[in-house]
């Protein structure tokens, strides 16, 4: 359906361009922002490259295996219906430390496997558990202590303190986290 909305938009923006006959600056502007999307693309898998070399690193000297028992608890406690050993609990804990850390890419094939073994406690029904729709909401506030992207499209677009967005992310992802937690903790106390 996105796809759909983004065809008719560029689309409409094209036809427009052609009738009220600008449709060389159409033409320019197209090219222009289609090379600097190159551009960005290759500068952001650098990034990404980076920090994912640094997460196999973490996880290669335990750094992410001893956080992921440091977040065991806090898992346990907003997600009661998961068996302590079951293995979507990893999956959760590294989606989460990896949010922590500003990755959000990162974090995508961790959450992809916590929402698979999540779907299997829930027997693969069409209407997700209260644990997927916790964890969901718990990934899409993600807490980041250092929000990697934001920092990467501000340092490329030429930003005189790329690093500024540091406090203003992590105050925001808090109170974004505190309140998916509230709302975690409410629909389960409503479920009982």
């Amino acid at each position: 359906m996105l796809n759909i909305i983004w065809g008719c938009m560029l689309l409409i923006g094209i036809v427009y361009g052609f009738l009220s006959g600008n449709i060389d600056a159409v033409s320019n502007a197209l090219l222009e922002y289609a090379e600097s999307a190159v551009t960005l693309c290759i500068t952001m898998a650098g990034i990404m490259a980076l920090w994912v070399g640094l997460m196999e690193i973490a996880t290669s000297a335990g750094i992410l295996k001893k956080l992921t028992q440091l977040l065991r608890p806090v898992i346990r406690y907003l997600f009661p219906d998961i068996p302590d050993d079951h293995p979507s609990m990893d999956y959760i804990a590294t989606n989460i430390a990896t949010n922590i850390m500003g990755l959000g890419w990162a974090c995508t094939p961790a959450g992809l496997k916590a929402m698979e073994h999540l779907a299997d406690l829930n027997d693969h029904d069409t209407r997700a558990s209260d644990a997927m729709c916790g964890f969901l909401v718990l990934n899409i506030s993600s807490l980041q202590l250092i929000p990697v992207n934001m920092i990467a499209y501000r340092s490329k677009y030429g930003s005189v303190n790329p690093s500024a967005v540091i406090l203003p992310a992590i105050l925001a992802t808090m109170f974004s986290t505190f309140v998916g937690i509230l709302f975690i903790k409410m629909k389960y106390r409503k479920e009982r």
